[in-house]
Parts: structure tokens; sequence; C-alpha cells
């Protein structure tokens, strides 16, 4: 497949490794913006988990 055909549906591939085993990580050089996900609402989220952990906590 020619780089400037789009990739097929459904197809993926991974970025570039590096380490091996447990310490086995995406090479952040390799890496883009297209890369990874966007989820806008982490930090709510993320600050409401808290919150309800420190309630039950209590």
């Amino acid at each position: 497949m020619a780089d400037d055909e789009p990739d097929a549906p459904g197809t993926a591939t991974a970025p570039r490794v590096i380490g091996q085993g447990c310490v086995q990580r995406f090479d952040p050089e390799a890496l883009s913006e297209e890369d990874g996900t966007a989820f806008e609402g982490a930090e709510a989220l993320w600050q409401r988990t808290q919150r309800e952990q420190q309630r039950s906590d209590k």
C-alpha cells in the first residue's frame, strides 16, 4: 500500500516501542497528535472521582 493511500477501514498500526517486558512503552519520539485519545472531560471526571473518594473515606 502506498503512503498516499488511506488505510483500509478497521486497520491500525501501533507506534514504535522501546524497552522490553514490564518496561516496554511507546517511543515518545514516535508519537504525534494523531496518536492517543481526546478526552476533554478527563479533568472533571478526575476531580469528581477524588471528591467521591474523600466522602467515602470519612
